[in-house]
This record gives structure tokens, C-alpha cells and sequence, in this order.
């Protein structure tokens, strides 16, 4: 049976490519998406999760817009990265070229895909209670919606299967020295997150900068001859060029759909058991998730965090999904 699953995500160029392959593999029902501020601010996010779905042909997924900012306000304001995926939050294409382009289907800007008019947090805890068996959520962007979830719907856990993340790492950030972006847009959140009892399996740093879009991934996803191929051919170049700028990085890490690619296959990542704690005060380690590998702290392990990745199968799913995605 398919594994019933929720998106939580702030596309994002990488987030859009989680949303490809969900939507694509037999293996994944993708009931609903919500969005929350993170790459870029909540309104973008959302037209921009809006924006993918309407290149790829998913209808009659309901997007909700959820949290514009942290549990906590920030003195410096909310986090985006613009820095990595522009000021759309999805660079790279001429969007209001594509949306009004021949066979797009929509123009001026506006795709035609709606967003829900529930927020995040009801389609979440509809979903979760209108559905027959308990749902996987899968947050791709800070961890606000889900913890607010928690918060205010305690009793919906066991109507929640597992929480498969990207987020955090076992190594250093790449915001700080010690945090990654995710984890350091809601550190309070991603807390209650990993502490909330249902099982959770993390996809940090460590393990998804190990699937990167070389120009040989590029190369397989231009021989696809698509429209929808060429718009992801312009997205992964633009995401390459900025993580080139940033970090030096001679391929742009493709973070997010790691998480629905181990839902597919789990054995294209390794996983170990541990005890994740998100760190909360520290001046220059606020963010950071502490994984005891080891068992130093003699803490229960609160989750599964994925380690070693096989890259080829990873990229044998993202291509396949843009060509049936492609081609329907």
C-alpha cells in the first residue's frame, strides 16, 4: 500500500523537487501540502509550492499556507535564504514566461492551482483525522507548523505515523558553524519535534550533501526533452550557481527529497538510532543538533538519523519522477 503521506516545505528549489517525486511514485499518496516560511517568506513559499504543481500537472492536492515565522519571534526578524534560492524563493526560470507559455495552461504570473482556503494547521489536523490509517509527515522546511500541531492537537500523535525530516546534522551547520538553517529558523520547535514521542528519522547535512546535482544528473534530466525537464534543468542551475558563490560547492546538494526517497526505498540510506537534542541557548551553538552517536550522554534515543547514502539510486527516483511527471 502506498504510504500516505503530508508535506510540510518552504520551496525552494529543493523542496520542489520532494514535491515532484511524491506526487510521481506509486509508492507515496500525497494527501496535502502545507507551507511555512523558511527559503523565503510564507507568501512566496506557498505561491511557489503552487507554482511547481501547476508545471507538473498535480491537481486536487490541497495547499495551505501555515506559520510566517518562528514559534518565538526573532529580534533580527524571520530567516530566509535568499542568499540561496533568490528573491523568489525559486530563481532560475522566467516564472512569468512558464506561466504563460504555450500549453502552461495559466499566465500573468498566477498559476492556477489554488491554495486551500483552511490554514495549515486545520488541513493538518483534517488530514490526519479524516484519513483511514495514520499519516507520515514530512517536513522539509522549519519545524513550526508541526510543532504548533503538537501543541494544540496533543492527542492527534497517534494519528501520526512517523516524522521523516530534513534538518539539522551530525557535523557542523551551514548557517552557523554549528546549525543548520532548518533547525536554526525554530530551534524551539524543531525541540518539541524531536521530543514529542512519535517516531522520528532525520535527513541532516551530513547525509543529503552526499546527493548532489552534477552536471552528469543535469545531463540525464535534459536528455528528457520536457518542458518540465527544462524547468528543472533551470532551477538545479541556478541552485548550483549560488551554492557555488555561498560554499564553494562544485554541485548543489539536493537536501530535501531525501526524505520521501527513503519512504520509497529504505535502503538507500543508512540509518542509526540516537539521542537528538536540539541545543537552544548556546551563543554560538544555538540551532545545532546534538547527535549522540556514541552513547556518551547515556540518553534514550529519540530518533533515526540517516548516515550513509546511495546517490545513484537517489538520482535513478528524482529523474524517473520527472519524466513520468513529464510525459503524463
Amino acid at each position: 500500500m502506498p504510504v500516505p503521506v503530508i508535506l510540510d516545505c518552504d520551496p525552494g528549489h529543493d523542496d520542489a523537487f520532494n514535491i515532484l517525486l511524491a506526487a510521481a511514485h506509486p509508492s507515496v499518496d500525497l494527501l496535502a501540502i502545507t507551507t511555512v516560511a523558511g527559503n523565503q517568506t510564507l507568501e512566496k513559499t506557498t505561491l511557489n509550492a503552487r507554482r511547481v504543481c501547476e508545471a507538473a500537472g498535480i491537481r486536487g492536492v490541497p495547499i495551505a499556507a501555515g506559520a510566517a515565522g518562528p514559534l518565538h519571534a526573532r529580534p533580527q526578524g524571520v530567516l530566509v535564504a535568499e542568499h540561496i534560492h533568490g528573491s523568489s524563493g525559486l530563481d532560475g526560470p522566467s516564472w512569468d514566461a512558464w506561466e504563460s507559455g504555450p500549453g502552461a495552461g495559466f499566465g500573468h504570473g498566477q498559476p492556477t492551482v489554488p491554495q486551500d482556503p483552511r490554514d495549515a494547521l486545520t488541513l493538518l489536523r483534517e488530514t490526519l483525522t479524516g484519513h483511514p490509517a495514520p499519516v507520515t509527515l514530512v517536513p522539509t522546511g522549519p519545524l513550526t507548523n508541526i510543532a504548533t500541531l503538537l501543541l494544540a492537537h496533543p492527542r492527534l500523535t497517534d494519528r501520526i505515523e512517523r516524522i521523516v525530516l530534513m534538518g539539522g546534522s551530525v557535523e557542523r551547520g551551514n548557517t552557523t558553524p554549528a546549525a543548520e538553517f532548518n533547525i536554526l529558523c525554530d530551534p524551539e520547535a524543531a525541540d518539541i519535534v524531536f521530543g514529542c514521542g512519535v517516531p522520528v528519522t532525520m535527513f541532516g547535512l551530513n547525509a543529503t550533501h552526499q546527493v548532489r546535482a552534477t552536471p552528469e544528473v543535469l545531463g540525464r534530466l535534459t536528455a528528457l526533452g520536457t518542458p518540465l525537464s527544462r524547468l528543472c534543468v533551470e532551477l538545479l542551475t541556478y541552485f548550483a550557481s549560488t551554492y557555488r558563490e555561498v560554499y564553494g560547492f562544485d554541485a548543489p546538494p539536493l537536501h530535501d527529497p531525501l526524505t520521501v526517497a527513503h519512504l520509497i526505498d529504505p535502503s538507500l540510506v543508512s540509518l542509526v538510532r540516537a539521542a537528538v537534542r536540539v541545543e537552544l541557548t548556546g551563543t554560538w551553538t544555538r540551532g545545532a543538533t546534538v547527535v549522540d552517536l556514541d552513547g556518551v550522554t547515556g540518553l534514550p534515543p529519540n530518533a533515526e538519523v540517516g548516515m550513509d547514502v546511495d546517490a545513484d539510486g537517489f538520482w535513478d527516483l528524482i529523474v524517473e519522477a520527472v519524466r513520468v511527471l513529464g510525459s503524463a
